[in-house]
């Protein structure tokens, strides 16, 4: 972020699995796409490509930022699996959450609404790739164990998954 306090405002997190891979299976690429008021950045349309192994980069990104979240850690980096993209995360006092991907400003959140972002996104990777993974896939046991760890430490529920 820039040197001045931005105020919170509003963050979209999207988790799109890439079409035309053929069966569903454990390694499948997608996106990360986080936009906020300052700025918009997104895995796909970069050379070299940095697309993700989806579920597996989610299910790590789930794991990662429960103690930022909960106020026990100021700052964290995500680098998706299988790419060289980064989000980066870091929280003040107030409970606000900066995010930008490789000094590119994406927006200040409140904890709580960064936290209902990802839950969102997970819902919807989930109607969208996750149910087409068999149900022994590894991907999908960790993705959707993530998803619900990640539900009980913010004590918040969401549809998916």
């Amino acid at each position: 972020m820039t040197g001045r306090k931005e105020r919170p405002g509003a963050i979209g997190v999207r988790f799109p699995v890439r079409p035309g891979q053929g069966e569903p299976g454990d390694s499948d690429f997608g996106d990360i796409a986080c936009e906020g008021r300052s700025g918009t950045v997104v895995s796909a349309g970069h050379a070299p490509d940095r697309g993700v192994m989806i579920c597996l980069s989610v299910a790590l990104l789930l794991d990662s930022p429960r103690p930022l979240l909960l106020g026990e850690q100021r700052t964290l980096s995500h680098t998706g699996i299988g790419s060289s993209f980064r989000l980066d995360f870091k929280r003040d006092r107030e409970g606000c959450v900066s995010v930008t991907s490789k000094r590119t400003p994406v927006g200040g959140v409140r904890v709580e609404d960064l936290a209902r972002a990802v839950l969102r996104a997970t819902g919807e990777l989930s109607e969208e790739g996750l149910s087409s993974l068999p149900a022994a896939s590894g991907a999908r046991r960790d993705y959707v164990a993530a998803v619900r760890a990640f539900r009980a430490a913010t004590g918040m529920r969401a549809t998916g998954a």
